[in-house]
């Protein structure tokens, strides 16, 4: 059953949540407001600058181009004029929300090529971890990707597909598949392996250990398989999952039986990412 924004408002203030939930949308979007301080501005340049020296050794070449496409290095973004362009590479906009917002809305946003951006950015003190997804995470770690047409598509399907897989008792199953390729995802590069997932873009730490450490486990993408391992959300990951490209991606998720793997699998024990 689908949550009211006003209840939703009022569990997030519950719980503590940064963003302002009482002013959302039918749709859970509010306005960007760009209206942030020297502060904010300053923060958003120390993790640009810090994190970009990273992603131009470690991160594969189409976030890059993304990167470049967009332009997100100087100051914090403008969400409209961001999607003026992105519109004319992939057809994608950017919409303002507050924070975390409920799965369907989430989805229904994706479906119709609408990428949700948290509006505040973390401050100073929280350079290095936070516990909420903000703007830098939203951003600098999913947008670029966006304008790959592959990936972008996939995007796409995910939402359209995403709410019909979870009726069918797979909800554990589709997030694991957006939590290994989204956030946490590598590819291949030249017979390198690349980071491109948002959740390794928008971290210092973690891009250089899936990246460059010996200790990273790296295993081949394979749906079914990545369907089927949980995933860490306090610390490293215990497996990266490796794809070949952006089509290889889109072409799994849209040529596969989900169904038939979610009957198969969904009653059956997890995968342990060490051991796989």
């Amino acid at each position: 059953m689908e949550i009211s924004v006003q209840d939703y408002a009022r569990e997030c203030a519950d719980k503590g949540l940064r963003g302002n939930y009482a002013v959302c949308r039918s749709d859970f979007t509010v306005e960007q407001e760009y209206d942030y301080t020297d502060a904010e501005q300053e923060v958003w340049r120390i993790l640009s600058d810090r994190q970009t020296k990273l992603t131009k050794r470690l991160a594969h070449k189409s976030y890059l181009d993304g990167v470049e496409a967009l332009g997100l290095i100087d100051r914090i973004p403008d969400f409209d004029e961001v999607s003026q362009k992105l519109r004319k590479l992939t057809g994608w906009e950017l919409v303002a929300v507050p924070g975390l917002i409920p799965a369907p809305a989430f989805f229904d946003h994706l479906a119709e090529r609408r990428f949700p951006v948290t509006n505040w950015l973390r401050k100073r003190e929280e350079l290095d971890y936070i516990v909420e997804p903000d703007m830098f995470h939203d951003f600098f770690g999913h947008v670029p990707a966006l304008t790959q047409p592959a990936f972008a598509d996939f995007m796409q399907m995910y939402g359209q597909k995403a709410e019909s897989l979870i009726e069918l008792g797979g909800g554990d199953m589709i997030e694991r598949l957006y939590w290994y390729t989204a956030e946490f995802g590598l590819m291949q590069e030249a017979g390198q392996v690349k980071a491109f997932g948002a959740g390794l873009m928008s971290s210092f730490s973690e891009l250089q250990f899936a990246v460059e450490s010996p200790d990273a486990h790296h295993v081949p993408f394979d749906i079914e398989t990545v369907m089927r391992t949980v995933y860490e959300i306090d610390k490293f990951q215990r497996a990266y999952f490796v794809l070949p490209s952006f089509s290889a991606l889109k072409d799994g998720f849209e040529k596969s039986d989900l169904a038939a793997i979610i009957a198969r699998w969904k009653d059956a024990p997890v995968l342990d990412p060490a051991t796989i």
